[in-house]
């Protein structure tokens, strides 16, 4: 118990910590011998103290204590980072203030998130399995843009999962149970198990994970009439073949598969009373993703060759209530019946094969190519309800959808990369490092869709003024087959850093880097609104914003690891910005470009191991973000407002304090609190798109809140339980705002306080 409670730090060194200066314990995975930490954000293995950008890392032990099963605990823990999570399956990191709201409907995430070597991370508005964390390696987690490695898509920051490989020598197993109880009657089961088999010895292994969570629901749906609505089921697995040949030569082979389904929302109505939310029919977001990867190591005797081929088929619900476009008192007939079921199919091939050297002199290098395409197929079905057309008298639809559109898109991104660093000596060097890659994107509107019309007019008109109507589909418009436009970007990413390291115990540098997303072509682009035309045209799309980041920090271990303290101050130039809107009339999303931002702010991570037994860590960051140059247009068409602070809280922090003691011969026991604390931040722009001078209806701010967490556990031999309290204080708090008026449950809360057990095996 003693080496899992003092890996479970914040900081980065937490795991070097874990050792007494006095005490001898094996090599953990991912530490180096004198304990440091070993990481590959780099795409090479390098003590993390050795690295010149900022990162945190967190070992599979340090997950488990806290508890962490999914982004939303890295988003807490790390400094600098919010994870905007309206709802499960929906993950919207916002790292360093570079965020104009935190739904990012059709942007690009600006934050990648990696499993393995696969980018998972899309749009905003798309559902993004939440991952289960239980037998990974570890997860890290970089700041600011990483472009020149990981791609368009890490404009400020990359988190990168990564899973354990087969041990080719070793059988072992492994198992963890979570009970936990919220209120009175919301039960929560979580089980993972994990073998490892050895097939030949030191040539063939192969490992499975398998998990299931059963969550029961918090919130209950006045709508639907279903209490405790939002429970998630989620369930998958994972099987990875280890094959090494020669000492040169290793394939891995992996298979995994994850079914996301909750069963409606998290967002809330706090009108309605605590734990209410609205719709009428459940908002779903489910996913199933299938992924299969090959990777190929070869060691020549000065550098690595690595080839990662993945395939990954991803289908997703987004299944969502949009009465609230229409709020009460804007049409005579208003609130009507409107929704939306659409139903997007992903089918994404990434190769990436890179040289990394390994050489003693001083020069090493990363040379690389990236190859990703991704074909989209989404279905969007706009609903009604059947009661709700028989009360108004509206006839004739062969079902309860009034328009249909099939469509897909294809985007593809072409890359190569690379990095060379030069040590002037052991305390001094250099990196440089460039990727240019090519990306593009077209969608395409498939025949065989309509919208309901008669004498000339839609649903909208005869739902929204309360007139009753006998749709016939001969006359209904159908949607030919069309080719958008093409959407096309070319851009180089750059990074240089110099590294000087005065002591043994002591890291200095200062990094320059760049990034940037692919331009984006808004699917509606041209169109009018159905429900008004003098509302704004959806323009055409955004091109390619651009990110310019300067950044000085410090790692620094003392007293044998017993003492971390990582510093890292940064500014951050942010020009032609992505922005999402929405038309006012009928809710539809579009991106647009506008001027520049300024973000500046610093981070901070501290660990100590005080005395034996004693393990104290904290962060924090400070932000300043917001808009620097706007034009009146760009004002107009996206709500903006010069000066205005972007998405991001102006003060976070995190600490924990464990305590770590023997009860006889061969029992050890732990005492363990963690608490975090995030800052209030806009929701979006706070005008209306094509209205600059009217605030927007659904603008506001989070409130600041604060989570606490304790645990208490025992461990003797490879058993271990634990029992533990979640959001102690049953903070309620609103930890996000969905910007878009269709919503009208638009709040998210945290989980309320939750009491639990862990029961752990070999872990």
């Amino acid at each position: 118990m003693a080496s899992v409670a003092a890996t479970a730090l914040f900081t980065i060194p937490a795991v070097a910590m874990a050792q007494d200066a006095d005490t001898t314990a094996p090599q953990a995975e991912g530490e180096d011998d004198d304990g440091s930490i070993i990481v590959t954000a780099t795409r090479r293995a390098e003590r993390i103290q050795d690295v010149p950008l900022s990162i945190s890392a967190y070992s599979q032990e340090e997950l488990t204590e806290k508890g962490i099963v999914g982004y939303e605990g890295i988003g807490r823990e790390t400094p600098g980072v919010v994870l905007n999570k309206p709802t499960a399956n929906f993950n919207n990191f916002t790292a360093r203030g570079i965020a104009t709201n935190g739904y990012n409907a059709n942007l690009q995430s600006s934050v990648a998130i990696y499993i393995d070597e696969l980018p998972v991370s899309t749009i905003g508005n798309t559902t993004v399995v939440d991952p289960n964390l239980f037998d990974v390696e570890r997860v890290e987690f970089l700041r600011g843009p990483q472009g020149t490695l990981f791609g368009s898509g890490s404009l400020s920051g990359a988190m990168r999962i990564l899973q354990k490989s087969p041990d080719l020598n070793d059988f072992d197993t492994a198992a963890l149970v979570d009970f936990g109880l919220t209120g009175s009657d919301s039960f929560r089961q979580r089980y993972n198990a994990m073998v490892n088999v050895p097939l030949v010895e030191d040539k063939l292994a192969v490992r499975a994970v398998g998990f299931y969570r059963n969550e029961e629901g918090y919130l209950d749906n006045v709508g639907t009439g279903v209490k405790n609505s939002n429970t998630l089921i989620d369930y998958g697995g994972r099987l990875i073949l280890m094959w090494k040949p020669t000492d040169r030569l290793s394939i891995k082979l992996l298979g995994s598969y994850e079914n996301s389904n909750p069963k409606d929302s998290s967002l809330t109505s706090p009108s309605l009373g605590r734990n209410k939310r609205i719709s009428d029919e459940p908002d779903r977001f489910t996913g199933k993703q299938a992924i299969a990867n090959a990777t190929i190591d070869y060691e020549f005797d000065f550098a690595k060759l690595t080839s990662s081929s993945t395939y990954s088929d991803f289908d997703q619900r987004f299944y969502v209530d949009l009465a609230g476009t229409f709020p009460p008192g804007s049409f005579p007939g208003a609130p009507i019946a409107f929704g939306l079921d659409a139903d997007a199919y992903d089918k994404v091939f990434v190769q990436e094969t890179r040289l990394a050297s390994t050489l003693d002199g001083p020069f090493q290098f990363v040379l690389g190519g990236f190859y990703l395409n991704r074909r989209r197929d989404v279905d969007f079905l706009y609903r009604s309800n059947l009661d709700f057309l028989a009360a108004r008298g509206i006839t004739g639809l062969p079902d309860k959808y009034f328009q249909k559109q099939y469509t897909h898109s294809i985007s593809e991104e072409l890359a190569g990369f690379g990095e060379l660093t030069y040590r002037f000596s052991d305390k001094f060097w250099l990196t440089g490092g460039m990727r240019y890659g090519e990306t593009s994107a077209q969608s395409f509107t498939e025949a065989g869709g309509y919208l309901a019309t008669a004498a000339g007019f839609n649903y909208y008109t005869y739902a929204l003024f309360n007139i009753p109507v006998n749709f016939d589909p001969s006359t209904f418009t159908a949607y030919a087959a069309a080719a958008g436009l093409k959407a096309k970007g070319s851009k180089p990413s750059w990074k240089a850093s110099a590294t000087f390291k005065p002591s043994d115990t002591l890291t200095t540098y200062a990094t320059f880097a760049t990034g940037f997303r692919a331009p984006i072509v808004n699917a509606f682009a041209g169109r009018p609104s159905l429900v008004d035309d003098t509302d704004i045209i959806i323009p055409f799309g955004a091109s390619s914003d651009s990110l310019k980041s300067y950044e000085v920090g410090a790692k620094g271990r003392w007293l044998g690891g017993r003492v971390s303290i990582n510093t890292a101050f940064y500014l951050i130039d942010w020009s032609n910005i992505q922005a999402q809107a929405n038309r006012v009339s009928d809710s539809v999303q579009f991106a647009t470009n506008i001027g520049a931002a300024q973000s500046k702010g610093f981070e901070f991570e501290v660990a100590v191991v005080p005395a034996t037994g004693w393990s104290i860590g904290f962060n924090g960051a400070y932000n300043d973000s917001k808009i620097t140059r706007l034009s009146p247009a760009e004002a107009a068409i996206s709500g903006a407002v010069l000066g205005h602070r972007l998405s991001a809280p102006r003060i976070q922090g995190s600490a924990y304090m464990s305590y770590n003691f023997k009860i006889g011969s061969d029992v050890d026991a732990m005492l363990a609190v963690n608490a975090q604390h995030i800052g209030s931040y806009n929701s979006s722009f706070p005008n209306t798109p094509g209205a600059p001078n009217v605030p927007l209806s659904t603008f506001g701010k989070t409130d600041a809140y604060s989570n606490v967490n304790m645990s208490v556990g025992l461990k003797k031999g490879d058993l271990s339980a634990q029992l533990y309290v979640e959001n102690l204080f049953d903070d309620h708090s609103i930890t996000y705002i969905h910007p878009e008026a269709f919503l009208v449950s638009r709040f998210g809360t945290m989980r309320p306080r939750t009491f639990g057990i862990r029961l752990g095996y070999s872990l």
